[in-house]
């Protein structure tokens, strides 16, 4: 023990412990000092503000501020392709240079969704499927038939798409719609000259339906109006079954109602002609017969038998008194 004490004593002892107190003193000074370098102490940037702009302007903006970047992406069916939706940090923290800032785009290229079925499917059902996969409704078009609303084809890119098919999340689809007045047409009525609760009769009886019912402004009495014009009219001929013809009521009918009974007494007029002209034809037999016989009865009355005078005058007066009452 004594040997120790006296080697501390000593001044050997004294210059290692001097020796040993300067190094820890300097190994504490580089570390601190290389901590304040590494770590950038009282060194800091304001986290500018990316969220919203497009990807290649964030990454501008966090190159200049000298701040380091990873992207992570995701899909939204309303969303820019390639703007920035999140960042972390948030603006305006403040960090060191060199600092990685995470961002989250909406990815340029959209994933591919399998085309669901929506054929033979209620206009309300293929909204809800198409919205289901990510899918939108682009234009809707009505064609006839008897499914009123029913999807009747699909269509992407302007041509038709089979179930399954891969296309990318957000696509348009078009629809093609049945407009439920059935592909069969009708001929169209003549509804003029009609009152209105007729007009509805004939129209039922058509399949077809009434539409907008118009007044002309001289129409008192609406119990007495009747219809002077249709759209469509019968010179269009043919219409689609259960489509709606509007009319307008006045309180007569147009003239050119009236002339159809004009132009249907035309048609006897040529049978009145024909019977004018038949007693003329008629009359040559009638002339005929008196004639001959009269002519026969001059010439052959001599050469009659004495027994057969009698008879012979007595179809002579007979036929005399015909001649007489046709004029001769």
């Amino acid at each position: 023990m004594s040997k120790v004490v006296q080697y501390l004593q000593t001044p050997t002892f004294r210059k290692n412990l001097i020796a040993a107190v300067i190094a820890i003193v300097c190994l504490f000074l580089f570390v601190y000092i290389g901590l304040k370098i590494y770590t950038k102490h009282d060194e800091s940037i304001a986290v500018p503000k990316v969220k919203g702009l497009h990807i290649s302007a964030a990454i501008q903006a966090l190159e200049d501020a000298g701040l380091e970047y990873q992207i992570d992406s995701v899909y939204q069916m309303d969303a820019k392709p390639g703007m920035v939706i999140e960042q972390d940090p948030e603006q305006g923290f403040h960090v060191k240079s060199g600092r990685t800032i995470y961002l989250t785009i909406i990815t340029q290229v959209a994933p591919e969704v399998a085309f669901p079925n929506i054929k033979d499917k209620t206009l309300i059902e293929a909204t809800a499927i198409l919205k289901n996969h990510n899918l939108r409704i682009g234009d809707t078009s009505y064609v006839a038939d008897i499914a009123r609303d029913i999807v009747l084809d699909a269509q992407f890119a302007g041509q038709s798409i089979r179930n399954g098919r891969m296309i990318p999340k957000g696509s348009r689809i078009d629809l093609v719609l049945g407009n439920g007045l059935g592909a069969n047409e009708v001929e169209i009525p003549n509804l003029v000259g009609l009152p209105l609760n007729e007009a509805k009769f004939a129209l039922s009886g058509a399949g077809l339906g009434l539409g907008t019912v118009t007044y002309d402004p001289s129409v008192t009495d609406t119990a007495t109006a009747v219809i002077s014009v249709q759209s469509p009219g019968i010179e269009k001929g043919l219409t689609s079954l259960g489509a709606k013809i509007d009319v307008t009521l006045s309180l007569t009918a147009p003239t050119a109602t009236t002339g159809a009974p004009t132009g249907g007494t035309t048609t006897p007029k040529p049978q009145a002609n024909q019977t004018q002209v038949t007693p003329p034809a008629a009359k040559p037999p009638v002339q005929s017969k008196p004639v001959a016989p009269a002519k026969s009865n001059t010439t052959n009355t001599p050469a009659a038998k004495p027994t057969t005078t009698n008879p012979a005058a007595g179809q002579k007066k007979e036929k005399e008194n015909k001649g007489n009452s046709l004029g001769f």
